[in-house]
């Protein structure tokens, strides 16, 4: 297993029709995921000027244990309720070089 932590940062585009259902689901993902395994810190953000726009800034001990996390049901469970809510959502995997 690999010992590098891993930064994830999320980005959420919900439509702006669904924008308060992507964001309750959105709120229900934090205390499930800080208590799993390997889960540093799950941060939930808004953008101040695009309120459709939401950013997860998260930090896992190893890429294993984040994909433990994207294989939880409660992401599959959120998938579902939000479906045809979001225009977009793309995850970028980072490593700190710096």
């Amino acid at each position: 297993m690999s010992s590098q932590k891993l930064t994830i940062v999320a980005r959420i585009l919900a439509k702006p029709e669904g924008r308060e259902l992507v964001k309750s689901e959105l709120l229900k993902l934090i205390d499930i995921t800080r208590a799993e395994k390997g889960c540093i810190n799950y941060d939930l953000h808004q953008d101040n000027e695009n309120e459709n726009l939401f950013l997860f800034y998260e930090n896992w001990e190893n890429r294993e244990l984040w994909q433990i996390h994207m294989n939880n049901q409660h992401l599959a469970d959120y998938l579902k309720a939000t479906d045809g809510a979001v225009e977009e959502f793309v995850v970028h995997e980072m490593n700190q070089i710096a």
